[in-house]
């Protein structure tokens, strides 16, 4: 036969070519696809470009989540209440961690952001004394721990940050060496005494400066936000992506981070170059954003990492399930655990994952209740807590606005309940905490005022769990509707 069509002055390529590449409709998760046979048709090629921006702006969200929440802060921190690299800002009333995500309400936070490239290596002075803090990058992991969970052991010491690729002094020895990987650092601890006067003793003994002043170094200036708004959450929009265009041309890149960056590249944002998206690169970025904070708010509050509820039959997720502070196990980094939890709180440290009864702390998240409905601010809802909770030092239970992840601003003025507090308790030593719109009679010390029209969720905390926590023969409740 090929012969036969050889003679009459065909072949198989013309004979192929002559039936021309068809045309078709291919369907896909984004819709129609125009194909010009196995390929995209032209007119298909923007929409496929437009869906990779897409992907790229959401994936780089959810990546640069807890870089862009310490870059707000520190923004936060220096434009709205005046606090420069190196000074440490108290933050003790209600009012003055409302812009927190996350935060304790029960005990002060002491917090300073400091920049290494303007002081070169970092001497840091904790007193000693109960306090629980440490030191942690950019990227939120933990560089070491202070106080405490840390080695001083609560004894107090000097230690000593170095920036990226410095080298120790000669007498690094008279120090606990912390090497960070980012310019920028947290310096952070929390006062553990439940007298205030002597907390407030053991916060003007604290010192931080640079090493090059370590013969006379300066006072550590104390600041106080005084009631002045801030806030830390990470912004939304195209400030989201001006707040992380930002800190990178600050910080180096880490190895683990260069296919981010290319993405971002693609996207108009590229360290040593302007912030200047064209209307294709702005439309993916505020297109990403939005379904980018969507996506983490399913990976936050259902979480879906293995053995992330504490107890099979409660609905009490484990918040942070980050392995290490480091962020790394085997085989990956745990880029899903670290977008859940720096989402919703700020801070990691050993101790906040400690594995030894009698130290350090344990949290608890519920987002639902005993029937996996959403936590609604104008329902009314109980939780009751068993007699002798597992905490050596104390226990809290707070409730945070979903929008902000921060405490919620009700006018009741307060977010937690805590054993640190007179509540009213029951015969057998258990308790029920209440949690709605108005206060349930004979229980107002018990209650937390909620805001109708809005969802709210909670952290309980133990601080020092001791055995019964780890073995679990001491169970939380769920949080139930009440009558």
């Amino acid at each position: 036969m090929h012969i036969a069509l050889r003679a009459a002055g065909f072949s198989l390529m013309t004979l192929f070519a002559s039936c021309g590449v068809g045309a078709q409709d291919l369907d896909t998760r984004i819709g129609k696809i125009a194909m010009d046979g196995e390929l995209p048709a032209h007119d298909s090629i923007a929409s496929l470009y437009a869906e990779l921006d897409f992907q790229q702006a959401t994936q780089s969200y959810l990546w640069a989540l807890p870089l862009v929440s310490y870059a707000q802060w520190q923004e936060e921190f220096r434009d709205k209440l005046g606090a420069r690299s190196g000074d440490l800002m108290v933050l003790d009333s209600y009012e003055d961690k409302l812009g927190v995500i996350t935060a304790n309400a029960t005990t002060p936070y002491i917090l300073g952001f400091v920049d290494l490239s303007e002081t070169g290596p970092l001497v840091i002075e904790l007193p000693p004394g109960p306090t629980a803090g440490g030191i942690g990058d950019f990227w939120q992991r933990a560089i070491i721990d202070m106080g405490q969970t840390g080695p001083d052991k609560g004894e107090g010491g000097k230690y000593l940050v170095l920036p990226p690729g410095a080298e120790p002094p000669a007498d690094a020895g008279q120090y606990y060496l912390a090497k960070s990987e980012t310019m920028n650092v947290l310096v952070g601890f929390r006062v553990l005494d439940p007298d205030p006067a002597k907390g407030k003793v053991l916060v003007e003994k604290f010192k931080m400066y640079p090493y090059p002043q370590r013969s006379a170094p300066g006072k550590t200036r104390l600041l106080s936000p005084q009631g002045k708004p801030w806030s830390g959450t990470q912004p939304r929009g195209i400030a989201y992506w001006q707040r992380l265009h930002q800190i990178i041309q600050k910080e180096p890149v880490n190895e683990r981070d260069r296919f981010y960056m290319a993405m971002l590249a693609s996207l108009g944002i590229e360290k040593d170059k302007p912030f200047n998206p064209n209307t294709r690169q702005r439309k993916a970025l505020e297109q990403g954003v939005q379904v980018g904070e969507l996506i983490a708010k399913t990976n936050t509050f259902a979480k879906r990492f293995p053995d992330a509820q504490y107890w099979p039959d409660r609905h009490w997720d484990r918040v942070l399930n980050i392995a290490e502070p480091s962020q790394r196990v085997a085989y990956y980094d745990q880029l899903w655990e670290r977008s859940a939890w720096f989402y919703e709180a700020v801070t990691n440290t050993k101790g906040m994952i400690s594995r030894t009864p009698g130290l350090g702390q344990t949290y608890l998240g519920a987002y639902s209740d005993a029937k996996g409905d959403w936590l609604d601010g104008g329902k009314r809802y109980r939780l009751h807590l068993g007699a002798n909770p597992p905490a050596k030092q104390f226990w809290s239970m707070t409730v945070y606005d979903i929008a902000s992840r921060c405490l919620i601003d009700n006018p009741q003025r307060k977010a937690d309940l805590s054993s640190r507090q007179d509540l009213k308790k029951n015969a057998d030593g258990s308790v029920d905490l209440y949690f709605g719109p108005t206060a349930p009679k004979g229980f107002e010390n018990n209650w937390v005022q909620t805001l109708p029209g809005k969802h709210w969720f909670s952290y309980f905390r133990l601080y020092a769990p001791t055995e019964a926590y780890f073995d679990k023969s001491w169970k939380l409740d769920d949080i139930t509707l009440a009558p």
